[in-house]
């Protein structure tokens, strides 16, 4: 059965406000249906990392708030900490990081909360019986709130090929212990023959794996499998050496995913932007030249159908030859031209069959 993704474009008419169309779109998918009066309402976003500037832009998140208000919701932004050496691998410098980003009280009308505390530590066991988890490390104001709406901004991963709804919910509020467990079957190698040892892969390892003996040397034992240093380095001399098969941390994140919105049945919504579409995560300190042009927003009440629809919608549009598709812009699936070795749709495919929702969709124009 066909789950409904509703879809407005970057486009307007002479006088007509982005917000405006963001907040038809959120009503008309039926997304504030899930609040009741009083109810705590988490907003999922990424607040993004010190430098990048591709992150959705607070004054969107705003009308979400502002809409969840008028419900009678009490909203309050999250996102948990994250397992790399960073901007926001812990909730003081996480939350100036997103004061900085523009997602201040004055700005965004909600309070933030770090969901797993102040160092990680706080989170909430789930269980959720599945193949590679029995329970999962969930976030616990996440886990506490009533309602959970997530803003996305769809881009490329280099372990998943790309990142939407369902990595910003599943290792998004996943706390650091279960980020750890996510990346654990992937382990970096480098290329001696790349490496020119300029030590930035060092500075980024949080496990402290890393030496430079001539070329950059990587434990394996003390090695947690972030995968930080193979986006990190300028050479691109480390790439990920996977332990197992490479789509084993796409089914953990939509494992996880299943946890973050267990117990919330019909207390969910979903927003994905597809625009400033880069070719890696926000997680990064930078943000490349987008793959695609703007395309717009989509919203659904299925985390599945909701990145299918963005996935397909950026396989469809022109790809951009100044960006890292260089030469093959043409090439109909620009997630394999960025990640040849990554199967993007096994995340959506695992995720179907463990109930998460359906492929199969109907997009409605708005």
């Amino acid at each position: 059965m066909s789950s409904e993704v509703f879809f407005t474009s970057m486009k307007i008419k002479r006088g007509e406000s982005l917000l405006t169309k963001l907040e038809h779109l959120i009503i008309r998918a039926g997304l504030l249906e899930a609040i009741s009066p009083k109810d705590l309402v988490a907003i999922k976003l990424h607040f993004g990392e010190r430098g990048n500037l591709a992150y959705v832009r607070p004054q969107y998140v705003r009308r979400l708030v502002d809409l969840v208000k008028k419900k009678g919701g009490r909203p309050f932004l999250t996102d948990a900490n994250t397992l790399y050496v960073g901007s926001r691998s812990n909730a003081v410098d996480h939350l100036e990081t997103a004061i900085e980003n523009g997602f201040d009280y004055s700005v965004v009308g909600a309070p933030l909360v770090i969901a797993d505390g102040l160092n990680g530590k706080d989170y909430t066991s789930v269980p959720v019986n599945l193949k590679h988890f029995k329970d999962v490390k969930i976030g616990s104001a996440a886990v506490q709130a009533d309602v959970l709406l997530a803003i996305s901004h769809l881009k490329g991963h280099e372990a998943t090929g790309f990142g939407g709804t369902l990595k910003n919910l599943g290792m998004g509020l996943g706390s650091r212990a279960g980020k750890q467990q996510q990346h654990s079957d992937l382990l970096p190698q480098v290329n001696e023959e790349k490496c020119i040892a300029c030590g930035k892969c060092v500075k980024w390892c949080p496990a402290a794996a890393i030496v430079i003996e001539g070329k950059a040397k990587i434990s394996q034992d003390k090695c947690i499998g972030c995968a930080e240093c193979t986006v990190t380095c300028p050479e691109r001399a480390i790439a990920i050496n996977w332990k197992t098969e490479a789509d084993t941390m796409q089914e953990k994140i939509a494992e996880y995913t299943v946890g973050v919105l267990k117990g919330k049945e019909g207390k969910t919504g979903f927003i994905t932007f597809v625009t400033n579409v880069s070719p890696q995560c926000d997680c990064y300190g930078w943000n490349d030249v987008p793959i695609v042009g703007d395309i717009g927003i989509l919203a659904s009440k299925d985390p599945i159908a909701i990145d299918q629809a963005a996935v397909d919608l950026i396989n469809q549009a022109h790809g951009n030859p100044l960006s890292e598709l260089g030469e093959r812009h043409g090439e109909p699936d620009k997630f394999r031209v960025l990640f040849p070795n990554v199967d993007w749709t096994i995340q959506l495919s695992y995720g179907e069959m463990i109930g998460l929702g359906s492929r199969e969709y109907q997009l409605i124009r708005i």
